[in-house]
């Protein structure tokens, strides 16, 4: 058992904790919670090593067991070095390291979502989970967007992370991986009424963020500009509920379709 703050294991997940930088120095990151490690067992996903509470119920015993059984290593920690080691206020009791990953890009994709410099987690984290739950192909991250494995995201999203592509790429990568679809810069006030849009063709959707909307390179990117009509009592709405209300309309319109 783990009793020590100072273990280089516990260490290591506090580093990996605090920034992008060691995370992508290491080539891991760290994901704690029983539902999300379910998720990640779920899509077949498996951590390097776990550290665990003895008091974690029956799903965090199955989840043990899971990972037993491939001769992953789970090692028992005390509730202090637990709470030491977790980025939340409240352990469940469960930590794994995951190797990072990059699920492969569709060749084809019928819909993207491509986030312009988004900094906030819990937006991109729920952007993230709306996206699959849309059927989107793959979610693009620009430059200066949030790093999308930081614990505050990786909460939000769920698990979507273990099923849907998710790549950071620089502007002329997302060009080359939207390529064959239709860019659709979504902008507060401008272009085309979203309801009045064909989105059954293949689309990209362009999200910036709520404090400066979409930047010179994905305007420069876009095919169309459109916009989600709604009262003039507001200006604007979040990156995620934006990209909520447009990706179910993609839906809604192709269901339509069929």
């Amino acid at each position: 058992m783990i009793t020590s703050r100072q273990n280089p294991k516990i260490k290591l997940i506090r580093k990996l904790n605090s920034g992008s930088k060691h995370r992508s120095q290491e080539g891991a990151f760290a994901a704690e919670g029983i539902r999300l490690l379910e998720e990640a067992w779920e899509a077949s996903i498996h951590p390097e090593w776990v550290i665990h509470t003895e008091n974690i119920g029956q799903r965090g015993l199955q989840l043990l067991d899971n990972y037993q059984s491939l001769h992953i290593s789970c090692e028992p920690v005390t509730p202090e070095v637990m709470k030491a080691a977790s980025d939340t206020e409240t352990p469940q009791g469960i930590l794994a390291i995951f190797s990072s990953f990059s699920a492969p890009l569709p060749v084809s994709p019928s819909l993207l979502v491509i986030v312009d410099n988004l900094r906030d987690p819990g937006n991109l984290g729920t952007l993230l989970r709306t996206s699959l739950a849309a059927d989107a192909d793959a979610l693009l991250l620009s430059p200066g967007s949030v790093d999308p494995y930081s614990p505050k995201v990786l909460r939000s999203a769920m698990g979507a992370h273990f099923k849907l592509p998710v790549r950071a790429l620089d502007w002329p990568g997302i060009a080359e991986a939207s390529r064959g679809v239709s860019l659709l810069l979504a902008d507060m006030k401008n272009g085309s009424s979203l309801w009045e849009t064909n989105l059954k063709r293949p689309v990209g959707i362009i999200l910036g963020s709520e404090a400066h909307g979409p930047g010179e390179q994905a305007r420069k990117l876009a095919d169309q500009t459109i916009h989600i009509p709604m009262s003039a009592k507001i200006e604007s709405l979040n990156a995620a509920v934006a990209g909520a209300v447009l990706l179910f309309e993609v839906k809604r319109q192709r269901r339509n379709n069929k």
